[in-house]
C-alpha cells in the first residue's frame, strides 16, 4: 500500500471582510463619509419637506381651531409679557407704546422660531425610534425636518407681525428686504442647534425635562421682554461689557437684526453693524458644527 503525496500548498481560507468587499457588499448602517452623507441628504430634500409639512399639519389637529394655534400661542405669549415687564414691571426702558409692542411681538416670534427649534430637535431621534429602526435614510433628515417645520410656523406668523408693525404705525421700507437674509441664518443656526441636541437627546432623554429650564434662562438672558442695555446698565447697573456680551448671544442677535429690520425710531439706531458679522458666525458655527458633531454618531441612532 503507496502513501499518496500531495505537492500542491494548502488553500488560505477567504475572510468575511474579503469575500464582502469581493461581491461588493458593505456594513449595514455604516457611517458614510462627509461628503457621501450630504449627497445623501440632498436626495432626501422632499423627503424633509413633506415629513415637516405633515408635522406641521397634524400638530394641531384636534384643536378646533386648528392651524391657528400657530398664531395665537406667541401672540397670548407677548400679550402675558406686555402685562408683566411693560405695565407692571416697567422693563420696556424709555420706549413708548408704539415702539415697546412691535419690539416684544418681534422678539417672541423670534426666539419661539429657536426655541420650538431646540425642544424639537431634542425629541427628533428618540421621539421617532420606530421610523430610525425601520427605514434607513441620514438621521440629520430629522432635525433638519423639524427646524424647517418651525420655519414655516413662524412664516405663518410674520403675517400677524406684519399686522402689528403697520398698527403701530411703523410702514414698509426698503430694510423689510432684510427679513429674508435674517431668516435664512437664523434657520441654519437652528438646524446646526437641532442636531447638537438631538445626539444629546437619543442617548439622554432626560434632557427634554431640562430643555425647558435652559431655554427660559436664554429666554430671559437675551432680551426678549426688555433692551438688554437699558437693564443692564441703568437698572442693574452693571458694567457694559456685561451688555456687549449679552447682545452678542444668537437669539440677541437675530432678535435685534428682526428689530432693525421691522421697526424704525431710537431702538433701530442702535443695533451696531457688527451684528450681521455675529449672526453670520453663529450660524456657521452651529450649522457646520453640529452637522458634522451629528454626522459623527450616525451609525449609533436607533440602537442600544
Amino acid at each position: 500500500m503507496s502513501e499518496t503525496t500531495h505537492d500542491s500548498a494548502p488553500t488560505r481560507e477567504v475572510t468575511p471582510a474579503e469575500l464582502a468587499a469581493l461581491h461588493g457588499l458593505s456594513v449595514s448602517g455604516a457611517r458614510p463619509s462627509l461628503p457621501a452623507y450630504v449627497r445623501q441628504l440632498w436626495g432626501r430634500r422632499y423627503f424633509i419637506v413633506a415629513f415637516s409639512q405633515a408635522k406641521l399639519t397634524a400638530q394641531y389637529s384636534q384643536a378646533k381651531l386648528g392651524q391657528l394655534w400657530q398664531v395665537f400661542t406667541p401672540l397670548l405669549n407677548a400679550l402675558v409679557y406686555f402685562l408683566i415687564f411693560g405695565m407692571l414691571l416697567g422693563g420696556r426702558g424709555d420706549m413708548g407704546n408704539d415702539e415697546y409692542v412691535p419690539f416684544l411681538v418681534t422678539g417672541v416670534f423670534v426666539f419661539t422660531f429657536t426655541q420650538a427649534s431646540v425642544l424639537a430637535g431634542v425629541k427628533s431621534i428618540s421621539g421617532n425610534l420606530g421610523l430610525v429602526r425601520a427605514l434607513h435614510f441620514p438621521r440629520a433628515s430629522l432635525p433638519i425636518s423639524f427646524s424647517l417645520q418651525q420655519l414655516q410656523q413662524l412664516l405663518y406668523s410674520m403675517v400677524i407681525l406684519v399686522v402689528v408693525m403697520l398698527s403701530f404705525q411703523h410702514w414698509p421700507t426698503w430694510s423689510w428686504f432684510l427679513v429674508v437674509p435674517v431668516l435664512v441664518l437664523q434657520f441654519v443656526f437652528n438646524a446646526g442647534l437641532a442636531m447638537l441636541f438631538a445626539r444629546w437627546g437619543s442617548h439622554t432623554p432626560d434632557l427634554v425635562q431640562l430643555m425647558p429650564f435652559v431655554l427660559r434662562t436664554w429666554m430671559y438672558a437675551s432680551g426678549v421682554m426688555f433692551p438688554l442695555r437699558y437693564m443692564v446698565e441703568k437698572t442693574a447697573k452693571w458694567p457694559g461689557w456685561v451688555a456687549d456680551m449679552l447682545e452678542a448671544n444668537p437669539a440677541a442677535v437675530y432678535m435685534d437684526l428682526m428689530r432693525y429690520a421691522l421697526i424704525d425710531g431710537p431702538y433701530h439706531d442702535t443695533i451696531p453693524a457688527n451684528t450681521w458679522l455675529f449672526a453670520l458666525g453663529w450660524a456657521l458655527v452651529a450649522g457646520i458644527g453640529g452637522f458634522v458633531y451629528f454626522w459623527k454618531a450616525e451609525e449609533r441612532y436607533g440602537r442600544g
